[in-house]
């Protein structure tokens, strides 16, 4: 459970966020940012105890994501990158470090390269910087590929949104919404990465979404970058992977 809950009102949006560990920690707070069609539990809940056990984490859920209401914005990487540096600035927190899964760590890699001065330390967890960093399976509208998310998958993500969303009715259309945007072109080009001073983790799954050899192509890019391979590990697999994950993270992030 959070030690606090709230929502923001930040770019038209009533963004839902949680804040977890001690509030008085003296660590740079820590952002955690959450996959499409996901909640901060579905993406985090294997790892939230053990990063907020010393520190303070900040948890957003991002536009028509969980608790957040959809709104007729687009969907879009930008726009989520702005709403997640408005909730900073609400909360008056100057530089964090970053977490970001899939479509999360898209969102993060644009708050660092357009505001590299609110990034401290920032990890992306299956995040790709051009289009076809992705699988060409992947990207198939049949959605037949092994490495994509089950049918039991997609049940526990529409059991999640189901369980707390304001329009529970609404998740085919915000499926929609968020499998386009993952799809749509992104916004960087390899100066933007060659031009990070962030120190970066890069982690993938031996079986991601995301090329092992463009995961490989952007630790060359970033000059401050480390990359962790996670065996046997899909997309859907990859944040609850804790025995592998977790001192990867605490000791990048320390």
């Amino acid at each position: 459970m959070p030690s606090s809950s709230g929502y923001a009102k930040v770019n038209g949006l009533e963004m839902y966020y949680e804040v977890h560990g001690p509030a008085a920690a003296a660590r740079r707070p820590l952002v955690l940012l959450h996959g499409g069609v996901h909640t901060v539990g579905l993406s985090f809940a294997a790892v939230l105890p053990v990063l907020a056990a010393d520190r303070r984490v900040v948890a957003p859920e991002l536009q028509g994501h969980g608790h957040t209401a959809d709104t007729d914005r687009d969907l879009t990487v930008p726009n989520l990158a702005s709403d997640v540096v408005a909730l900073l600035d609400e909360l008056g927190i100057r530089q964090a470090d970053f977490l970001g899964f899939s479509l999360g760590g898209l969102t993060a890699l644009e708050v660092a390269v357009r505001h590299p001065e609110r990034v401290g330390r920032l990890v992306l967890a299956a995040t790709q910087y051009r289009q076809d960093g992705y699988h060409d399976d992947v990207r198939k509208p049949d959605f037949t590929s092994p490495r994509l998310p089950s049918q039991a998958d997609f049940q526990e993500m529409a059991d999640a949104y189901a369980a707390v969303a304001p329009r529970p009715e609404h998740f085919q259309d915000f499926l929609g919404k968020v499998t386009g945007a993952a799809h749509a072109p992104l916004p960087w080009t390899a100066d933007d990465l060659r031009g990070l001073g962030t120190p970066t983790l890069l982690v993938v799954g031996d079986r991601d979404f995301v090329r092992v050899e463009h995961a490989a192509e952007m630790r060359e890019l970033i000059p401050q970058a480390r990359l962790a391979v996670l065996p046997s590990t899909t997309h859907v697999e990859l944040m609850g992977r804790t025995s592998l994950l977790v001192p990867l993270l605490t000791e990048f992030l320390d």
